[in-house]
């Protein structure tokens, strides 16, 4: 009898923490909406707010989201990792370059090539390391991030070699009365909300749930039908169309491109910046875009001497403080905020 009871009582506790669960979604939709909504009133306002050197950060900061955004459905999502993301986004900056440079191609044209080309490089190199997992799979992909710069400077005729290729910054089209700076960031922030609803899509349908399935356990996975190794791939070309396409804009924006730009460093960079700003998570990419463009510059302000040694510090702080990054962070925060609330409601 008592065995009955304390089942029943454990049931209804499962019950009530599933409704309670239920209950704090539903409260965070209405201010999720709400806090998009007023994040892209205070974007779209910033290009009138600021001057035109710090409107290029932020406009760098949305190519790292997109960047960081591929990266991370890939190694969060589908549990790939990938040191050579740097590569892609090279990649990328240089189909775009190339194309305005030596065939005169108007730039838009230019952003969707630079992540075709990037999806197809991705999806083949994807397949032949299906059978890589983990460190072996991040070695493969550091290979190629070490490759790509060197590849860059033979071909001279094609990239110009170590000097680069140099390029003029659009001016806004229709006659719109924007600078150069201002046009180039509504594009970017265009591009990247695009990219954004994309990924939210794929990743909360049925593609997500198999990538995430075949990332805690692809046997399992496997089991259940889903393709893995044909998962895997495409998920490798996405990711890094996704980075290709980030590499193009960023290109414009600099309106230079070199191939010691695109070398190892950058693929660490982004590789922090989703651990950062959260693994498996949307919005952990605009937060590690944020820290990847601001806390070096803050960590050189600080101490011009030892940059980097400031920049270690600022990374084991965040680590500790907020181990499952700035999003996963926040996330706690409005459970914490939410429960009481909740707790009240059930007693009701």
């Amino acid at each position: 009898m008592a065995s009955g009871t304390g089942g029943a009582t454990s049931t209804t506790a499962r019950a009530r923490a599933a409704a309670g669960a239920s209950r704090r979604a539903l409260a965070a939709r209405p201010v999720g909406l709400a806090a998009v909504g007023v994040v892209l009133l205070v974007a779209v306002s910033l290009p009138f707010a600021m001057s035109n050197f710090r409107l290029f950060q932020f406009t760098q900061v949305l190519t790292y989201a997109i960047a960081l955004l591929g990266l991370n459905m890939l190694t969060g999502y589908n549990g790939q990792f990938s040191l050579g993301h740097g590569a892609f986004y090279g990649i990328g900056a240089y189909t775009t370059a190339i194309m305005i440079d030596r065939w005169d191609i108007g730039y838009g044209w230019t952003i969707p090539v630079a992540g075709i080309v990037c999806l197809v490089v991705g999806f083949l190199f994807g397949r032949p390391a299906l059978r890589l997992e983990g460190l072996y799979l991040a070695l493969a992909t550091f290979s190629l991030a070490l490759a790509v710069p060197q590849i860059l400077k033979y071909f001279e005729h094609w990239t110009g070699g170590s000097q680069g290729i140099v390029l003029s910054k659009p001016k806004a089209p229709f006659g719109l009365r924007l600078s150069e700076d201002q046009w180039l960031y509504y594009l970017t922030l265009a591009v990247t909300i695009v990219l954004f609803v994309v990924a939210w899509n794929l990743l909360r349908g049925r593609v997500g749930r198999a990538i995430v399935a075949i990332r805690d356990n692809h046997i399992a996975a496997e089991a259940m039908g889903i393709n893995s190794a044909l998962y895997k791939s495409v998920v490798f070309g996405v990711s890094a169309a996704y980075t290709g396409i980030a590499g193009a804009l960023s290109a414009i924006a600099i309106a230079f491109v070199a191939p010691d730009s695109f070398n190892v460093f950058l693929s660490i960079t982004l590789l922090t910046g989703i651990v950062i700003g959260g693994f498996a998570t949307i919005s952990g990419a605009i937060y590690g875009a944020l820290f990847v463009q601001f806390v070096p510059n803050w960590a050189q302000d600080i101490s011009k001497a030892a940059p980097w040694a400031i920049f270690g510090v600022f990374l084991i702080v965040f680590m500790y403080v907020m181990p499952r990054g700035i999003a996963g962070f926040l996330h706690l925060v409005w459970i914490r905020l939410t429960a009481p609330a909740v707790s009240r409601e059930q007693g009701r």
